[in-house]
């Protein structure tokens, strides 16, 4: 990760770090939270339980274009981050990464005692929770042994594509995922295969279209089945099984085989926080994102409310109310006025820019 936004901190040993706000999840609501937080003048820490920041976007779909965010007609996930991180540089946040929370208590001076899974340890006012679908993991193919091949021919996401250009691709699954890396892969892998156990599919009809449209011209291949097994010679694995719904199994030589099953959320650590759930999400309220628990806010899609959408625009919406909502715990004798960074010159100051002069 490149920390010239910000500091990447050791485990701490047993003394705490007092600040007065801690954010869980370092993708890109996460990161908008520091944003919002900055304005106010609140320094925050960042954890997130994966090595690097960017969250979902970055781990599962760091080149898929995004459309949908406010004057940027596309960019990747990745770009997203990377612009994000930019924009955040002024407020110097630390970065906990490779770590989950694992407790969260209320003190009695109405702080929170917070600890990670390495021993870092917090006394914060306020908990942002913006961990996304919560903790996740990808759903792995059911055959025994080929877990030894994780990370070397097996794979279930793709962090560097030309890794597996001009090699043969067999591919597993039939939601979005799969379907958009038998897209991108086509024409530049030596080979592609799709593997999937049944003739429907749950990605987008137009992915599937140009998916048959490329077999039919010869450019990759379809195949209904499921993996039951694997060969191999020595350390490499040299071809799978594919059992068919015809009961019969076939051979498919390979040289990686990558496994798009989807993701299984789960809670983890923040189901026994306290706060209320709603079908594995935090219900919060509409004025300040804010949970049951006072002080503890949650933005983002691990939070529910009427009419929620789960969209990257509606979680920076929710973490700059979620912002001004903590002020009060962390300033109780401040006011805060709404201001502009168009035109305020202490914005401008926090932001390090010149106060624009106009004729």
């Amino acid at each position: 990760m490149d920390t010239s936004n910000g500091t990447t901190a050791p485990a701490q040993g047993k003394t705490p770090i007092e600040t007065d706000a801690v954010i869980v999840g370092a993708g890109p609501v996460g990161l908008f939270q520091v944003f919002e937080l900055g304005l106010l003048e609140i320094k925050a820490h960042v954890i997130d339980s994966l090595p690097s920041v960017g969250g979902q976007c970055v781990e599962l779909y760091p080149d898929k274009p995004i459309y949908d965010i406010p004057a940027v007609p596309m960019c990747t996930g990745q770009e997203l981050t990377d612009n994000l991180l930019k924009q955040i540089e002024p407020f110097g946040p630390t970065f906990h990464l490779g770590q989950e929370v694992t407790v969260v208590q209320k003190r009695e001076d109405g702080r929170f005692d917070l600890e990670t899974s390495v021993g870092t340890r917090f006394i914060t006012k306020t908990i942002f929770i913006a961990a996304g679908v919560g903790s996740f993991q990808p759903r792995t193919l059911k055959v025994d042994g080929i877990e030894a091949y994780e990370g070397k021919q097996v794979f279930y996401r793709v962090k560097d594509p030309s890794k597996f250009e001009g090699k043969n691709l067999v591919i597993c699954g039939g939601g979005d995922s799969a379907l958009d890396w038998v897209l991108h892969f086509a024409g530049k892998a030596e080979s592609v295969v799709l593997l999937h156990r049944r003739e429907e599919f749950r990605a987008a009809p137009a992915s599937v279209a140009k998916m048959k449209e490329l077999c039919e011209n010869f450019e990759m291949q379809l195949l209904v089945g499921q993996v039951t097994g694997f060969e191999a010679n020595g350390d490499v694995m040299t071809e799978i099984k594919v059992t068919g719904a015809d009961g019969v199994t076939r051979r498919l030589p390979l040289d990686y085989l990558l496994v798009f099953f989807g993701l299984s959320p789960k809670l983890g650590p923040i189901a026994d926080w306290g706060l209320e759930i709603e079908r594995r999400q935090l219900k919060v309220d509409t004025e300040k994102f804010e949970t049951n628990v006072p002080g503890i806010f949650a933005v983002g899609d691990i939070n529910t409310y009427p009419g929620k959408k789960k969209l990257i625009l509606s979680g920076f919406h929710e973490a700059a109310l979620a912002a001004f909502g903590a002020a009060p715990y962390i300033f109780p004798e401040k006011k805060i006025h709404m201001q502009y960074t168009t035109t305020s010159p202490k914005l401008h100051k926090i932001l390090g820019v010149e106060t624009p002069v106009f004729d």
